[in-house]
């Protein structure tokens, strides 16, 4: 894939993805720079490392970003009545399983939207703060400087993944409005064509009991490989023995609040530095979605 990624390059006009500037190899026989042949290779494990494939994805992702720029909507200011508190990014310690000590963990917190047709009545705008919020979880995985190699498709953990949770206290599953449907469907297309092998896996939390029913019915029609990504589960208190004891106190944890060491996009009265720089260092709001359109 790496001696194709100059015509790839060339054809797209542009070259960074995930935070990472993608550069060809110098001399023919030569690999390209690591942290370029860590994103090939996440292109081709989201292929079942079919070259062709990944790199029509590749080409299709780095067109999108030329003309969306999401690197500069990241430091986009937005909304705080909108959208403050709906998502943050934060670090996990000694996650179960993980074969990280410290791993990326991205919040979405659909109960603190407190006007539905005020948060995502502009789908352009919402679908803009879910990038924002997405290339902070990239910029946080500092894929530009590790030096920490993915194995080949089926071959091994891709250790470059974050983790999302999904929190729905307080939510109704019912009658959801015609805007939040909207953003969900726009935001699931995009990150299924944009952003491969990026998440490790999607807990669902605070789901009603019928909800969870429903969802195991549906796992016939799914994937065992997006069945492997998901949990959910019916209190919030449940999440630290998926995620261990780093997680919110209100998650069953010792951590801290989400506010006091995550990052989060800009919001007025905000600056880059006091709100990107916490913690050294999302939201799908498909609150009715299906289990599918759930696990993208």
């Amino acid at each position: 894939m790496s001696a194709a990624l100059v015509e790839v390059i060339k054809e797209a006009g542009y070259s960074e993805m995930y935070g990472v500037e993608l550069c060809p190899p110098t001399e023919a026989g030569k690999p390209a720079p690591f942290s370029t042949l860590l994103i090939l290779q996440k292109f081709l494990r989201a292929n079942e490392g079919q070259v062709n494939k990944a790199s029509d994805q590749l080409l299709k992702a780095l067109k999108w970003r030329k003309e969306f720029k999401p690197r500069e909507v990241m430091k986009q200011v937005f909304d705080k009545t909108k959208f403050k508190g709906l998502g943050y990014v934060t670090k996990l310690v000694f996650v179960p399983e993980s074969p990280n000590d410290i791993d990326i963990a991205t919040f979405n917190i659909y109960g603190a939207v407190k006007d539905t047709k005020h948060t995502f009545g502009n789908l352009d705008e919402f679908i803009r703060w879910r990038v924002a919020l997405m290339e902070l979880t990239l910029q946080s995985l500092n894929l530009s400087k590790t030096t920490t190699p993915i194995p080949d498709h089926a071959k091994g953990t891709d250790p470059h993944l974050a983790i999302q949770i999904h929190d729905y206290l307080s939510i109704s599953f019912l009658r959801q409005p015609a805007e939040v449907k909207a953003c969900s469907q726009k935001a699931i297309q995009l990150f299924s064509a944009y952003y491969p092998e990026t998440l490790s896996k999607k807990y669902f939390v605070n789901v009603p009991r019928v909800m969870q029913w429903m969802f195991g019915a549906m796992q016939m029609f799914m994937a065992k490989e997006t069945l492997a990504k998901m949990q959910w589960m019916s209190y919030g208190e449940e999440l630290h023995g998926f995620l261990g004891s780093s997680v919110p106190r209100q998650y069953g944890g010792q951590g801290s609040d989400l506010e006091e060491t995550s990052v989060t996009p800009l919001y007025e009265e905000t600056s880059l530095g006091e709100e990107q720089g916490k913690g050294d260092a999302a939201a799908d709001p498909s609150a009715a979605a299906t289990a599918k359109e759930m696990a993208v």
